[in-house]
């Protein structure tokens, strides 16, 4: 069985864990800074006065005046996260990281070790601890076991056989497969209003109706692929930090302290000689809140001023002065040095960094969206018919 696991309102808890006595009252997420001006996650509290998830945030303190806005911790919910996905890896468990607070993992492995398909999910819930009030859904397909989990209480282990998906599917709503409030308002005007429904409309159909997006949900609403779960790489164990007397917010300051981070960090015996493919810089800003920040290198680096400069640009987005300043070698290559050309031939390191700049742009958004301007009628008096865009390959 394929089972997930889920923590609702994971960022909101994650920000809450230094000031517990907010979560009995109402209390929202706020948006992050530059974000539209719309509430994220919030407390039991607030849901019972009528605050919502997504709710612009004047109309929210309209509902509820007492409601206390919450800074996000990124920082804070990233190491909460890993230390729950290494919990589930202490005990067996193939843990593959959708996004903090939702994982997958297979129980196929451990069902033996731990005496049957419930008692494995009873210990994946004990390894995450019941302070998250997490909660698991199991079934043979993806999208049914994350149904699961998001219908199932908390602490609660929820099982769907095969045989019995598309009845538990079908009642569930349309919000749970992740389509736009644009198509799904679309979908409702057209009396499409739960999962069932969805599933029971022609594939073709929909699909002409709502583009790739609505196919895939359509996909999903009838239990989604079986997929096989694909566990994670450990993270690098490489880890600097700089904590400042009082707070900086000079800009070069904090440049020359990127720089400090990352000579160190380079120069840990950790990392082995290694090429550093993945980095992660993060900060605790004034007043408890934090900032972070990824980066994945195209060709990984092997030297400190490669990281320097390219997270340099990323000091000007900090919203607020820090106290402290975090470096995170998040991911190292295996090998640890590469065999490179005496002489280039003209042109040839050119072309290959093109070509690797268009497989990696492909890579994260798909074909057909880098494309070569073709002129067919010059002539022609009608703009659109002059030239025709062609879907570059390599």
């Amino acid at each position: 069985m394929l089972a997930c696991l889920a923590i609702p309102g994971f960022e909101l808890r994650a920000a809450l864990r230094s000031r517990p006595s907010l979560a009995l009252q109402p209390a929202a997420l706020a948006p992050p800074e530059g974000a539209e001006p719309l509430i994220g996650p919030v407390t039991a509290a607030a849901h019972q006065v009528g605050v919502r998830p997504g709710m612009r945030m004047g109309e929210a303190l309209a509902t509820c005046p007492k409601l206390v806005l919450v800074e996000p911790d990124p920082a804070g919910a990233e190491r909460d996260w890993e230390e729950i996905v290494r919990r589930l890896e202490d005990n067996g468990f193939a843990v593959e990281s959708a996004q903090p607070g939702t994982a997958y993992f297979d129980t196929r492995g451990v069902e033996r070790l731990y005496g049957g398909l419930e008692p494995a999910l009873k210990r994946a819930l004990a390894a995450v601890g019941s302070h998250w009030d997490a909660r698991v859904g199991a079934a043979t397909r993806r999208f049914a076991a994350l149904a699961a989990a998001n219908v199932a209480r908390p602490g609660q282990v929820l099982v769907v056989s095969d045989e019995h998906t598309q009845d538990f599917l079908a009642p569930l709503p349309l919000r749970l497969l992740g389509l736009d409030e644009r198509r799904r308002e679309e979908l409702e005007a057209l009396g499409v209003k739960k999962v069932g429904q969805l599933a029971g409309l022609p594939g073709a159909a929909v699909a002409e109706r709502l583009g790739p997006d609505g196919r895939s949900a359509w996909g999903q609403a009838r239990g989604g692929k079986r997929g096989r779960i694909r566990g994670r790489r450990p993270p690098a164990e490489v880890v600097e930090v700089l904590e400042f007397p009082e707070a900086v917010g000079n800009e070069l300051t904090l440049r020359r302290a990127l720089a400090s981070l990352a000579e160190k960090a380079v120069n840990r015996p950790e990392r082995a000689d290694r090429f550093i493919r993945k980095v992660a810089l993060s900060a605790r800003l004034v007043g408890g809140a934090s900032w972070r920040r990824t980066l994945t290198f195209r060709d990984p680096a092997g030297d400190h001023d490669r990281i320097r400069i390219a997270l340099g640009p990323k000091i000007a987005e900090l919203p607020a002065p820090v106290r402290a300043l975090r470096l995170e070698l998040v991911e190292l290559t295996e090998e640890t040095g590469r065999q490179l050309e005496l002489v280039k031939t003209e042109g040839d390191e050119l072309q290959n960094r093109l070509r690797e700049g268009l497989r990696q742009v492909k890579a994260s958004t798909g074909g057909g969206v880098v494309a070569t301007v073709v002129e067919v009628a010059p002539w022609s008096r009608i703009p659109e018919a002059r030239a025709l865009f062609v879907p570059q390959d390599g």
